[in-house]
């Protein structure tokens, strides 16, 4: 089968930093499904792996962690999907990504298709949609509020591809007043495209600028990128007892700061579950069912904004070139062999 993987880890500008090569058909057993890959997205995930992670000596490492495709095959033990099924997911860190023609998932990790979205929408959805409800809804728990603060949530980054999908979670599911930081005046107007209440400039101290939305301290912070430019501001206008939850990789997280007001901490990485395989790993097949059922419905929105064609080595490489420039809007896919 085609597929585009590198062997050592490195810069994008190096010829071998992405190769188009050809690798064995896997085979499904067990759990596993053998899906027919007909759209996948780039994450910021795939530029971290890149840069740090080589493929084991003689091998070939494929990155890609967020797919729309059909089932082909399915294995022995299961039992939720057939051959033809149309699925959406994210996979595993911990096996072989998708960029490639056939991948095999384990099928408590797979949602269905929405029906009325094309591939190349529907990859643009599962890996941020899966982060963005985890840590909305288990790590922050924005559905239990917290006593005298505002009800309301401040996602920074909220142009992104999590904090494109969070904005509508939160308009979605709850009633809280939802603040996105965006820079640029197209993120701004994309963020309120998608349903924030109030926008504010994270290229300024963000404290002032949520004092003066007259509004209160929020409960609840979501840091998608750059936290630790943020960190001090955060402390600053989170609520007393609020909850707060980052998902990007500070070199230094002094959360000293959020002693006096007993604020908690939540990290989220979304792979946790397949790479641990815990006991709610079927957690993630379930809620993207709900995602899915959730655009069926006409309340949310795939967040895609870009599609490049095809699948292959010069692609992926365009691609991520944009997601490490810092200006990405929404989600860029990949669709077609």
């Amino acid at each position: 089968m085609k597929a585009v993987a590198y062997q050592t880890a490195g810069s994008l500008d190096r010829p071998d930093a992405l190769v188009d090569v050809d690798l064995e058909t896997p085979v499904a057993k067990g759990r596993d499904l053998l899906v027919k890959v007909e759209a996948v997205s780039v994450n910021p995930v795939d530029t971290k792996v890149r840069t740090r992670a080589s493929a084991e000596p003689g091998a070939w490492k494929v990155l890609g962690w967020d797919v729309s495709g059909e089932v082909v095959a399915v294995g022995d033990e299961a039992t939720h999907f057939a051959v033809g099924d149309k699925v959406f997911y994210a996979g595993a860190l911990d096996r072989p990504g998708a960029n490639s023609e056939y991948h095999l998932v384990d099928e408590r990790i797979v949602g269905r298709k929405p029906a009325s979205l094309t591939h190349p929408e529907a990859a643009a959805l599962p890996l941020t949609a899966i982060t963005a409800w985890e840590m909305l809804f288990d790590r922050l728990q924005v559905k239990k509020n917290v006593p005298g603060a505002a009800p309301a949530v401040l996602i920074v980054g909220g142009a992104g591809g999590v904090g494109s999908i969070a904005i509508q979670l939160l308009r979605a599911l709850t009633d809280l007043t939802v603040i996105a930081t965006a820079s640029r005046t197209e993120t701004q107007a994309w963020v309120r495209e998608l349903g924030a209440h109030h926008v504010v400039d994270h290229a300024k101290p963000l404290a002032p600028q949520v004092a003066a939305l007259g509004l209160g301290q929020p409960g609840f912070v979501f840091s998608t990128t750059e936290t630790a430019l943020h960190l001090a501001d955060i402390a600053e206008l989170i609520a007393p007892q609020g909850r707060f939850g980052l998902i990007d990789d500070p070199a230094v997280a002094d959360i000293m700061p959020f002693k006096r007001k007993s604020v908690s901490v939540h990290w989220e990485f979304m792979f946790t579950r397949s790479m641990f395989q815990t006991a709610d790993i079927a957690e993630q097949g379930r809620l993207l069912n709900e995602v899915s059922a959730l655009i069926e419905a006409g309340k949310i929105r795939t967040t895609l904004t870009e599609v490049m064609r095809p699948i292959n080595a010069e692609t992926l490489k365009a691609a991520h070139a944009v997601l490490e420039s810092g200006k990405a809007r929404g989600k860029l896919v990949l669709e077609g062999f």
